[in-house]
């Protein structure tokens, strides 16, 4: 009985060569991993298949992005110390007197020649009627002297006329009284009277010699171009536009800031005239963007620029380099900096560049003194440096053997 068992599991643990053994199924849980023909795993085939092209390109890829990065750096220009600038001035008065009347509100928007403010006209009123009073009575006063001129005229005239007549006279009594026809009192008294003509003449001369003065050296000029009359003209002219000047209007487009009131007494006489008011442009806003100097390398007038206000996020607005300036910040300073001392620590210099906004929006109003961010695109690229190239051409061809030896291993 135990020999006929023994037999048995002889032949039960005995496999004929040619059979191939039973596959066992993997246990449950556990990845099935596929065979080919010749018993390779074939994720390992396909790992081996994407080996090499990972190994060209991955490198490559690595490359082109970090040259590309290297060569846009320097590229794009970009700060956030920049603000929007617009015109804006102090309205003052050009003449003096209490303020009756405020025609804006504070921060209204007004058109150019809109009236801000009215000083008090009735004082420049009486200045205009006074010169008109002035200029008439010139005008009057030149027509008399035209008169007493031509009067002059003709009274020389009539003095030369009598002059000849007395002459005669005289030499008539003279030849009279040598044939003792006539007597000494008669021949006196005909040179009597050619002296008197005599001076009547220079008398005469001399007024209309005073009178061409008085007429401005012609007497024929009009009275429209005699100096006495220009003279009360431009008094006229100018107390007619001092009580113009009484209404301060608006240079230019903007909004009203600062308004004064009613009853305010302003100065208006040149140089310590006061200021009133304020007017800020609403049209021709820029940006004033203040870049470090080591920034501005390949900065040029007209290149474009990206602009992002505070004020607006996710609204970017176009513009150009309008001009940059010839002058740092500081040299601009009330107190300029002295570099000549002892104790010097350099200091980056930033200079200002500015910037005119291509596509003003008019329902994002940009307002003088808001916070943007710009970034000027120079186009510029930076060469590639040559031992990079040397190094870039070396690493191909090192990529290039080592994906070789991962397809022929040894």
């Amino acid at each position: 009985m135990s020999e006929i068992t023994h037999s048995n599991e002889t032949q039960a643990n005995e496999t004929p060569a040619n059979e191939t053994p039973a596959a066992v199924p993997a246990p449950a849980g556990r990845n099935r991993v596929d065979t080919g023909a010749g018993g390779r795993p074939k994720r390992r085939s396909r790992m081996r298949r994407w080996r090499r092209p990972l190994l060209l390109l991955g490198p490559v890829l690595v490359i082109l992005v970090g040259g590309y990065f290297y060569i846009t750096g320097g590229r794009y220009v970009s700060t956030e110390n920049a603000y929007v600038q617009a015109d804006k001035v102090m309205i003052s008065a050009q003449v003096s007197g209490l303020i009756t009347d405020v025609a804006v509100r504070e921060n209204q928007p007004v058109k150019a020649g809109d009236v801000l403010f009215r000083i008090d006209g009735e004082p420049y009123r009486i200045a205009l009627e006074e010169a008109d009073a002035q200029l008439t009575n010139v005008r009057d006063d030149i027509v008399r002297l035209k008169a007493a001129y031509r009067e002059a005229v003709e009274q020389k005239a009539i003095a030369e006329t009598d002059i000849d007549y007395t002459r005669k006279q005289l030499d008539r009594q003279a030849m009279l009284l040598k044939r003792r026809n006539v007597s000494q009192t008669s021949f006196d008294q005909a040179e009597h009277d050619y002296e008197l003509a005599m001076r009547h003449l220079s008398v005469t001369k001399q007024q209309i010699q005073q009178i061409e003065a008085q007429l401005g050296g012609d007497p024929n000029l009009p009275v429209e171009q005699h100096p006495r009359y220009r003279e009360a003209k431009a008094n006229r002219d100018r107390a007619t536009l001092d009580l113009q000047r009484t209404a301060v209007r608006a240079p230019f487009a903007g909004i009203a800031s600062n308004t004064p009131q009613i009853g305010q007494h302003v100065i208006g006489d040149g140089p310590t005239s006061t200021p009133v008011m304020s007017l800020v442009a609403q049209a021709g806003v820029w940006i004033e963007a203040n870049f470090k100097e080591t920034d501005l390398t390949h900065v040029k007038p007209g290149q474009k620029v990206d602009i992002t206000v505070d004020t607006y996020p996710g609204h970017d607005w176009k513009g150009t380099v309008q001009s940059i300036s010839q002058a740092t910040g500081a040299e601009f300073s009330i107190i300029p900096p002295q570099n000549a001392t002892g104790n010097w620590v350099k200091v980056v210099q930033r200079i200002p560049v500015r910037i005119a906004v291509d596509d003003a929006a008019a329902d994002l109003p940009l307002r003088a003194g808001m916070s943007t961010s710009v970034e000027i695109d120079t186009g510029y690229k930076r060469p590639v440096p040559a031992m990079v190239k040397s190094a870039l051409s070396l690493f191909t061809e090192s990529s290039a053997a080592l994906a070789a030896e991962v397809d022929h291993p040894r």
